[in-house]
């Protein structure tokens, strides 16, 4: 039986468990002899006593996710563009349903790349192909490494991705807590672990392998071609490229791809002592089983643009995340154990297709690219950074106050009014002193704001039919570079969806299935 609502305070004995359960299904005398926890989150309502909210499985086998139901036409080469989430879990479903898959990835193995991008904190020298965007992993290997998802999950994929990264070396809870996040320091070791899943599997994966050309014939992709020359034929290709590979993107409208302009946000990141952001969350520091606590904020501004925080890290630090010369871009992550000083989160704002240049389907992209080299030049290539105070009265700081960066990359005091659009900086102006009566002391005089948060998700949609499709014939667009994602998990089961869909295409023959 699956009982919901079950309700037990943080620190609870098995016994305390059992009871809240029994109760919970109205069953005083039910024999609990396996429960399974489906569903975990924490209720704040009445801090400090803080809850567990709970659903689980009494009494059940376990569940667990359904697996992929097709067997693929080995005979068949598929080609996987992008080796982040979206890439990486299309090929594993391709090679482990028994077909020929080869990854392709513009940057570096994950242990290569993660030397590179600390080479590029310390001394700014950045490597176009192998950064905190590029490389094995995609760019959620230097974030928090959440793994929650608000993608609707018809077919049951959001277990299977969290049970794949069990599988590969995550603590069992991101199973089932409302917020799961596996961390920066054990991203790249999980990483690896569905790297070598993969080739265990029969599939291939090939690095420092940029895509720079389609072979097109009778209105099909057959093939792509890599920027040393070499051409490599294929069945279908899947383009799994991630939200910063700009010059795919644009090759691909050039070449009459069909594609839509999207709406996204930017905006800034802003630090706060953790301990106060936990004190208010929790009302108190006593759990330090439950480690720093996030928070979620949102407003709807007079102008009626939305404003939110964006991929909050608890304990973490504000990095340097460019990937282009002469452009900067920021982001956050934190370690699993969420120990620094300072809470992080993108503060953004809602803009859409009106606040863009012109009305090409890819003038998002030159929107992104104006904020970035605006943020380059105000920082002299460090991260430009403001008191809010400052930022509120429209002045340069001059020094800091008791919140000190912590930062992964050099920064610089700067004017951010200077790189945000007007409205942008109006509806922060409006947001942040409402946030300041959602928790207080957020809206503080030295809070740090930092820019551009600029890569929240796409600017541009690539259209797909029903099937799975672009414009042009097996080429099949996923994850967040296509506009259909917008984080790790839904990365990850968009690639999931896309394999599926490209091996029936192929002439998969479904799996038999036994009844339980």
């Amino acid at each position: 039986m699956i009982v919901n609502d079950i309700k037990v305070p943080v620190r609870h004995t098995e016994e305390e468990l059992y009871a809240a359960v029994r109760k919970a299904a109205g069953k005083k005398n039910l024999k609990i002899r396996m429960l399974q926890i489906l569903k975990r989150s924490i209720d704040a309502r009445k801090k400090p006593q803080l809850l567990y909210v709970m659903k689980a499985a009494v009494n059940e086998p376990r569940i667990r996710a359904a697996k992929c139901p097709y067997l693929a036409d080995p005979s068949k080469q598929v080609i996987v563009i992008g080796a982040g989430p979206a890439g990486l879990f299309a090929g594993l479903t391709i090679a482990e349903a028994g077909g020929k898959v080869l990854i392709l990835e513009r940057g570096k193995p994950v242990e290569e790349r993660c030397r590179d991008v600390e080479d590029f904190w310390k001394t700014g020298r950045l490597n176009p192909s192998s950064n905190v965007q590029f490389g094995e992993g995609g760019a959620g290997t230097f974030s928090d490494g959440k793994l929650n998802t608000l993608t609707q999950d018809k077919e049951g994929l959001n277990l299977r991705v969290l049970e794949i990264f069990h599988e590969a070396g995550a603590e069992e809870n991101v199973l089932y807590d409302a917020r799961p996040h596996l961390g920066t320091d054990k991203l790249p070791e999980i990483v690896r672990r569905i790297r070598e899943r993969i080739l265990k599997a029969g599939g291939s994966i090939r690095y420092e392998s940029m895509v720079t050309d389609f072979s097109v014939r009778d209105g099909r992709v057959c093939g792509v071609v890599l920027e040393s020359g070499e051409a490599l034929p294929a069945d279908a290709v899947i383009l799994a490229c991630g939200h910063s590979a700009r010059d795919t993107v644009l090759h691909l409208y050039r070449q009459g791809v069909r594609m839509e302009a999207k709406p996204f946000a930017v905006g800034v990141r802003m630090e706060h002592p953790q301990q106060e952001i936990t004190a208010w969350e929790y009302g108190t520091l006593d759990y330090e089983e439950l480690g720093a606590a996030p928070y979620r904020l949102s407003a709807k501004t007079s102008s009626g643009r939305g404003v939110y925080s964006f991929c909050m890290c608890p304990g973490g630090q504000v990095v340097n995340a460019s990937s282009e010369e002469g452009h900067l871009c920021i982001n956050g992550m934190s370690a699993s154990a969420r120990s620094g000083k300072n809470a992080n989160a993108g503060i953004v704002v809602q803009v859409s297709p009106e606040d863009y240049p012109s009305e090409s389907p890819v003038a998002g992209i030159d929107f992104q690219r104006e904020l970035e080299r605006k943020a380059y030049l105000a920082g002299g290539g460090k991260i430009p950074v403001q008191l809010y105070e400052d930022f509120r009265e429209g002045r340069v700081s001059l020094s800091y106050g008791e919140v000190l960066p912590d930062h992964e990359g050099d920064s610089a005091f700067a004017d951010l009014r200077e790189i945000l659009p007007e409205a942008v900086v109006q509806a922060l102006l409006e947001a942040i002193p409402e946030f300041g009566r959602k928790i207080g002391g957020f809206d503080r005089p030295d809070a740090l704001l930092s820019a551009v948060e600029s890569r929240t998700s796409s600017p541009v949609r690539i259209v797909r039919n029903e099937e799975g499709e672009a414009s042009i014939g097996a080429l099949y667009p996923c994850g967040e570079g296509a506009g259909y994602a917008g984080g790790i998990v839904s990365a990850a089961m968009d690639g999931i969806r896309t394999a599926e869909r490209v091996m029936k295409a192929l002439g998969a023959r479904k799996k038999e299935t036994k009844e339980r």
